[in-house]
């Protein structure tokens, strides 16, 4: 029997990664997984966030439990195995030697857009509560791994046209495209966290993704709007590269 493929998909929060994640769990062949190590981030960092000690009881809270469990067998035996990761999760004294096994790809979303939504589940934030540093420096390391850019995909990208976006990926990823990636039926999964109460109101009345509205332009305050300056050269080192 060959080997899973195991896809980690990297982003921050507030950028689509629970839509992506039902996209790809729609497949036939995919199993999901969702933010596996947030249970250990928040339990080593001192963060607090909605509903943590549901999440706390919920998840390993050692990274080493993680990197076992999504190493481990493939949920129902599917050949495929779609991780949702979020970067900031990734903590400094977390090992990221098990990062090799994966095909990494990269969500982005432009720090403006992330700020106003984050901001609206969670009053408090700074530019490491967001990912944007960390991703960078994740994308780096796993181009330096494999000598050539990883996959990059620009989350405003995907509602425009999800099949050519999604095939795109699918492509990078080395895995077929399916058409089931663009449509799933509405509500709560078994495989959603056990936060999705306090985060995932909007994708759980989704069935696909929503056709892009008229860009506005996100109101922030002066102390967000520094964050988003400090985050925006790491969104477009990455934006360089997507797909």
């Amino acid at each position: 029997m060959s080997e899973p493929i195991r896809i980690a998909m990297w982003s921050g929060p507030r950028n689509i990664s629970t839509a992506m994640m039902r996209s790809f769990e729609n497949r036939d062949d995919c199993a999901v997984i969702d933010e596996p190590f947030y249970a250990a981030y928040l339990a080593t960092c001192g963060s607090v966030h909605p509903m943590q000690e549901e999440v706390l009881a919920a998840q390993p809270q050692d990274w080493r439990d993680v990197v076992k469990q999504v190493l481990g067998p493939v949920p129902k035996g599917r050949p495929i195995w779609y991780q949702k990761h979020m970067t900031h999760h990734m903590l400094p004294t977390f090992g990221r030697d098990w990062i090799a096994n994966m095909r990494n790809a990269f969500l982005i979303r432009a720090p403006e857009d992330v700020l106003a939504s984050y901001t609206q589940k969670r009053g408090e934030v700074s530019l490491m509560d967001i990912g944007f540093v960390q991703q960078r420096e994740m994308f780096e390391q796993e181009a330096d791994r494999l000598g050539h850019a990883p996959p990059v995909v620009d989350s405003a990208d995907v509602p425009r046209n999800p099949r050519i976006t999604l095939s795109a990926l699918c492509k990078a990823l080395d895995i077929p495209f399916s058409e089931k990636m663009l449509a799933w039926p509405a509500g709560r999964r078994d495989s959603d966290g056990v936060w999705a109460p306090a985060w995932y109101d909007a994708v759980e009345k989704s069935t696909g993704f929503a056709a892009p509205r008229d860009k506005v332009a996100p109101q922030l305050s002066d102390d967000l709007k520094r964050i988003a300056d400090e985050a925006r050269p790491h969104y477009e080192r990455l934006a360089k590269f997507k797909l």
